[in-house]
């Protein structure tokens, strides 16, 4: 007979190796820019009669532990002031618009920015800003000076006039439309968001992770912890099951 008591207890051991696996990724981005903390979701599932979920009749004191849709914590992360001018940080609510090397347009709130070889405002190397009329070159060795609203202007040393290079494209989609890629940077499936003027930003300064490092700790014991029970659980079914299986034989004897 199949021991239905170790299988849930295994869902359970599982779940607390992913929860486990989100923590330790949130905690190596403490002190990313801009970085959203990851939710892992989880819910239960009645176990049913024949040992599958969803099927025959239920049975109310046994359930398995299923990973539903993870999500991602967009509260403000704090905003730290560094004096770098290529540090940009948003003020409330809005997200920066970048492009990723295959084209697609995606979404961040890390201003952490770069000027790449070829004098493009990056994140990354390889990931420009958008503007809104496209990339934003930056001249050599112009001092870049950017406004409120995201108007980038540039000043070459020795000289008094400001030229106006480009505009950042900053965007306010609704947060739950929004799906993390591999990369770290959001996508709006299926559209672009367009750019929103009530999206402010300040130079000079970034915004950090917003990771609660002491409840990520505290979220990692009690998660090893229900490991540990899990597995202590499965270990008293198989000993159970190997006493039951002794009784059996010695009255059939």
């Amino acid at each position: 007979m199949i021991n239905r008591f170790a299988y849930t207890s295994m869902t359970g051991a599982t779940a607390s190796t992913q929860q486990l696996a989100v923590t330790s990724n949130n905690l190596a981005n403490a002190l990313t820019p801009g970085f959203r903390e990851v939710i892992s979701a989880f819910r239960a599932v009645p176990l049913k009669g024949d040992g599958e979920p969803f099927t025959g009749n239920g049975a109310d004191t046994r359930v398995f532990s299923v990973e539903t849709t993870p999500g991602s914590n967009f509260t403000s992360g704090a905003i730290q002031t560094t004096g770098n001018p290529l540090d940009i940080a948003i003020k409330g609510d809005g997200m920066f618009a970048v492009r990723r090397p295959d084209g697609k347009e995606a979404y961040t709130r890390a201003g952490k920015f770069m000027v790449n070889d070829q004098g493009i405002l990056s994140v990354g190397r390889d990931v420009p800003v958008v503007g809104a009329s496209g990339s934003i070159t930056i001249p050599t060795g112009s001092i870049m000076q950017i406004a409120e609203d995201g108007s980038i202007y540039t000043q070459i040393p020795g000289t008094q006039y400001l030229n106006q290079v480009g505009k950042l494209k900053l965007v306010n989609p609704n947060t739950n439309n929004l799906v993390r890629g591999e990369d770290g940077l959001f996508d709006l499936p299926g559209e672009q968001a367009t750019s929103d003027p009530g999206v402010k930003v300040v130079q000079g300064a970034i915004e950090m992770s917003n990771v609660n490092t002491a409840l990520a700790m505290v979220q990692m014991i009690d998660q090893s912890r229900l490991f540990d029970l899990n597995t202590r659980s499965i270990t008293f079914a198989d000993q159970n099951a190997r006493s039951a299986t002794t009784l059996l034989s010695l009255s059939r004897s």
